[in-house]
């Protein structure tokens, strides 16, 4: 099989001339291949690792990962698939956002082959009249064409000119670091054509363009998301990854054997004839907690996992707070008090509403009313609410 049906596999789309597919085969011809992340919340996500996973990709074929962190983009915000305006972030937030976005794309990317630019190099030196320029160079009915876009103007619902000017500012990313490649989920589309556009009006070679399918998140609908709350980050401990993983349904769990983990089809046949799927779930779990972590931590959530959801055991890590901390001298407290103390919960009406439904037990026993009144313990006491959460109280 050929490097470029490599590079295909895995992807949705592939937009490129011959002159790219010429050097995709022959590695001595570097490619400069580029993928934009920006900064919106502290975490990258599972949903950011599919197409992490191309870069690498390209990198193992001996290729040159350009990593954009888009802290000039991330204030204005992306508004692929919005339908309204995304809240603007001040550049305190994004700056504070992007400290940590290095350390973990190289959990994934080879670091001796990957380029970082922060695009407010370019940007912040930009004039007014090269921004004004840089407008003249697409037309409003261009931007229309595209369908989040579309679908807003046509239900009049506000569009903002800023919102008009993210896909101009992630194609000008391009010329500024001549890109041969960009990344992108298949809502990035739109911007990836753009920054063809731009490159060949400045005389450059137009980039190809490739991109992934997008990962649905732990609803089991929408497209994996900070925004839309249902991701799984890298920075997750590894417990709770593990668990989240967990929770993801039978069906989608093979999309992401297939996007994560890069799994062939024959393989996940070969899996669902073989074993029951709460075995193939508990190996994908493993895997992805193994690959951000180390084979001894996923090793330990596996067993962890074992005991508390096939044994009825304990686990042994759990969260915990002392006793003191919390409610200093006082000997007793009501048990909505005790569940709120841990922060683990939402908001103390929340916690009410789990005891209420029969879903709280303290050390192994349910308990149905929210206002008992709990003593300090003499030995610690160990919570539980549903299958997945544990904490510890110590005295």
């Amino acid at each position: 099989m050929s490097l470029l049906n490599d590079i295909q596999t895995g992807t949705e789309t592939l937009i490129a001339d011959d002159r790219f597919k010429d050097r995709v085969n022959y590695p001595q011809k570097k490619l400069r291949v580029k993928l934009g992340v920006d900064p919106t919340r502290p975490d990258l996500t599972f949903g950011h690792m599919v197409v992490l996973n191309k870069l690498r990709q390209f990198q193992d074929m001996g290729h040159q990962g350009i990593l954009i962190i888009g802290d000039y983009t991330a204030m204005i915000g992306d508004p692929a698939g919005r339908s309204v305006l995304r809240p603007s972030l001040s550049k305190e937030e994004v700056q504070k956002n992007a400290e940590t976005y290095l350390d973990q794309a190289y959990k994934i990317l080879d670091r001796n082959r990957t380029e970082v630019h922060r695009n407010s190099q370019w940007f912040e030196s930009m004039s007014f009249e090269e921004c004004l320029n840089l407008s003249r160079r697409m037309t409003v009915a261009r931007m229309l064409e595209r369908d989040d876009f579309s679908k807003r103007y046509r239900g009049n619902i506000p569009i903002s000119i800023v919102e008009f000017l993210y896909p101009l500012i992630q194609g000008y990313d391009s010329v500024m670091i001549k890109s041969d490649v960009e990344l992108g989920g298949s809502d990035q589309l739109f911007n990836m054509l753009v920054g063809r556009k731009l490159q060949e009006e400045q005389g450059l070679i137009p980039q190809a363009v490739i991109t992934t399918p997008l990962l649905v998140g732990l609803d089991g609908e929408k497209k994996m998301s900070k925004s839309s709350n249902n991701y799984i980050a890298f920075n997750d401990p590894p417990q709770e990854m593990f668990g989240k993983i967990m929770s993801i349904n039978d069906d989608l769990m093979w999309d992401y054997y297939r996007l994560l983990l890069s799994t062939k089809d024959d393989e996940i046949d070969q899996m669902k004839k073989e074993n029951h799927p709460m075995e193939n779930k508990k190996h994908l779990a493993k895997s992805l907690v193994s690959q951000l972590y180390n084979p001894e931590i996923s090793q330990y959530q596996l067993d962890n996992w074992n005991a508390v959801f096939s044994k009825n055991q304990v686990p042994n890590a759990m969260p915990e707070y002392f006793w003191e901390d919390r409610f200093s001298s006082k000997t007793q407290c009501v048990l909505t008090d005790l569940l709120s103390a841990s922060n683990l919960f939402a908001s103390k009406g929340a916690a009410k509403r789990l005891v209420q439904q029969g879903a709280i037990k303290v050390n192994g026993v349910k308990i149905i009313d929210p206002n008992s009144i709990w003593e300090k313990p003499v030995e610690p006491m160990v919570i539980q609410s549903g299958k997945r959460l544990f904490f510890r109280v110590i005295p």
